[in-house]
């Protein structure tokens, strides 16, 4: 049997002159321009804040120190489509509104590597207008105001590529998947949105760096180790400039000790010897045996931290003796005295003096004396109904 393959018809002339037209048209308007320039938009002022994102007013250098930075332009070059359409790229103002707008580009996990997800992520975000600085002021104000949602969405998508900068900036300092870093940049970059005041006088993507790169700073120390590394104020500093010091000490001929160190940094020793200690070792499990031919962990031989079980049972007996006999002493104390008894020292989550002498209208340290004669009281009580009582026993609450 013969099948007949039927030929679609002939385009009339005009619609090939047509399309021919405008072949030429592009080829002759982006033949002379790298990828680079075909992302950017016609009349994108060259004062546009991420014209040039990789100037130092743009991102200042992070404090961690880098051998090198790649520069987004090259990046975009080498990334941007072949034969992309100049009306591919929207104008200024162009980007489309509405509910179905609302939705970011994402780094989608394929069967490609990171460069490829990359590859495929900076092709989306390209498509996305760089503003003029009149339009983020406005667009800003939108946002403080009203909490525009469109405005938030534009300012957001016209500055993803500022974050994969920034992200790559810190890529040899972390070592890893350098998607993780682009996700908490995008992070940054929204904060960033619902934080800037266009009154001001800043560009907003000299604001957002700041927002970008403390999110990023703060994935990079929470990721460093599977314990976390850093958690109070003094930690991150550390954290941050403790190896930098050590070399610029170093550098000028002087001995790096942790004296110095801790006179430079404005930290006590015992924080520059910790944070020392845990970037210098690495993470091990206590789960692991010690050896083949034993099942024995780690955790095993580790000294136990709380109370043994004789000396919990022996607290647990003093505590029942204690509220034993206090109740025999309830009735010899004055309405004050067994109020404070029971909101001081018998509760789980004791009121302060303060609180006490409000209620009574004395000072904190009046119910301070009343609650010290309290107990001088307990303690005599007590010890002439329990056998080798300790005063030890009743903890004072000052």
């Amino acid at each position: 049997m013969k099948i007949s393959r039927q030929k679609s018809p002939a385009p009339d002339a005009p619609s090939q002159e047509r399309r021919k037209n405008r072949r030429a048209k592009t080829a002759g308007e982006l033949g002379d321009r790298s990828g680079a320039e075909r992302l950017k938009p016609e009349d994108t002022d060259e004062d546009s804040p991420d014209t040039d994102l990789t100037g130092e007013d743009e991102t200042d250098t992070p404090e961690m120190e880098l051998e090198a930075e790649p520069d987004l332009d090259d990046l975009v070059e080498e990334l941007a489509p072949e034969g992309m359409d100049q009306d591919e790229v929207k104008e200024p103002g162009e980007t489309p509104l509405g509910p179905g707008a609302f939705r970011l580009p994402v780094l989608k996990a394929g069967r490609g590597g990171t460069a490829d997800i990359l590859h495929m992520y900076m092709q989306e975000i390209s498509r996305f207008p760089i503003l003029k600085p009149e339009e983020e002021v406005e667009l800003a104000r939108r946002v403080r105001d009203t909490g525009d949602q469109d405005a938030a969405f534009r300012l957001v998508t016209s500055h993803l590529r500022l974050v994969v900068k920034i992200a790559m900036d810190f890529q040899r300092r972390w070592m890893q998947n350098v998607l993780d870093l682009v996700q908490e940049g995008n992070v940054g970059l929204m904060r960033a949105v619902q934080k800037f005041d266009p009154e001001k006088g800043i560009k907003f993507s000299y604001y957002a760096a700041f927002w970008i790169k403390a999110y990023i700073l703060k994935f990079i120390m929470d990721n460093w180790r599977m314990v976390k590394i850093g958690t109070t104020q003094t930690q991150r500093k550390l954290f941050y400039n403790l190896n930098k010091e050590r070399q610029r000490l170093q550098s000028q001929g002087f001995d790096p000790t942790s004296s110095t160190l801790s006179k430079s940094l404005g930290v006590s020793v015992e924080d520059i010897e910790e944070m020392d200690q845990r970037l210098s070792r690495s993470d091990m499990s206590l789960d692991i045996t010690i050896g083949d031919d034993t099942t024995a962990t780690r955790m095993d031989f580790l000294p136990a931290l709380g109370p043994g079980i004789e000396e919990t049972l022996a607290n647990s007996e003093i505590s029942a003796l204690l509220r034993e006999h206090l109740a025999s002493i309830v009735p010899m104390l004055s309405d004050k005295e067994q109020d404070i008894l029971q909101k001081r020292l018998l509760s789980d989550s004791p009121v302060t003096l303060r609180e006490i002498g409000d209620q009574y209208g004395i000072t904190r340290e009046r119910v301070r004396q009343i609650e010290a004669r309290l107990l001088q009281k307990i303690r005599e009580h007590l010890t002439d109904k329990i056998e080798d009582f300790s005063k030890d026993w009743i903890r004072e609450n000052e």
